[in-house]
């Protein structure tokens, strides 16, 4: 392997790590191993630490590929209460308000899951990394200030149930770069005349790279252990 040329490497982020942990714990191991006093090394799509799944690095040269890859389309597996909110979308905050979920049916689940493909103007979360006057988003939130958040225009290009255990659900989707899921999940709540939040997350490919080809941070240090690393003399 060749850092400084540039490798792209496609790691499998645990469940509470932060992208930007899982890159700086790779970048530590890797001139730990090298000796090399810089690399660069980032990644090409952040992925909340709420969610697990496919987070693509590249080092060196191959930093300059990020922007391609991260435009590529993303799929996901995503696990939705229905019946409840919370101000997050997501487990990160506490439940705001509960809705009855006991009106929907199979049929109308799927009719509103299979809605849910197209171009649409999507409102992200108030907790979302999201710039507004040179501050995240989330900022706002958690000092308790309103800030208003304008709509997106992202594509879910496929959206398929594929566990339903009411009000529980698994929902396999594709889209386009710059879907928040989690809105995803408060949308399809309110398409159903309920309310729909996020309990879990993972990100399983983006365009053609898929997580079934994905290290663990293990993984990586054996690979480390045992393979010819070049140092380029540039």
């Amino acid at each position: 392997m060749n850092f400084e040329e540039g490798e792209i490497l496609l790691f499998d982020k645990p469940y509470g790590w932060t992208s930007f942990q899982l890159v700086n714990k790779v970048k530590f191991m890797i001139k730990k191993k090298t000796g090399l006093k810089k690399i660069k090394v980032g990644h090409a799509g952040t992925l909340d630490p709420l969610a697990s799944g496919l987070l693509i690095v590249c080092t060196g040269r191959k930093t300059k590929q990020i922007t391609a890859i991260q435009d590529r389309p993303k799929e996901y597996i995503a696990n939705i209460e229905l019946g409840r909110t919370t101000p997050s979308f997501d487990q990160e905050t506490e439940t705001d308000a509960v809705f009855p979920f006991n009106h929907i049916t199979d049929n109308l689940l799927n009719e509103k899951i299979a809605g849910m493909v197209g171009e649409t103007d999507q409102v992200p979360p108030v907790f979302s990394a999201k710039f507004i006057n040179g501050k995240r988003a989330y900022e706002y939130a958690r000092a308790g200030k309103e800030v208003e958040m304008k709509a997106s225009r992202v594509r879910i290009d496929y959206s398929e149930l594929m566990e339903n255990a009411m009000p529980h659900i698994v929902v396999k989707i594709g889209c386009s770069k710059g879907t928040y899921i989690r809105s995803y999940a408060r949308d399809l709540g309110l398409a159903l005349q309920s309310g729909g939040c996020l309990t879990g997350l993972r990100r399983t490919a983006i365009g053609e790279f898929s997580v079934d080809k994905a290290l663990t941070i293990d993984d990586f240090n054996n690979i480390l252990d045992n393979c010819n690393i070049n140092i380029s003399n540039s």
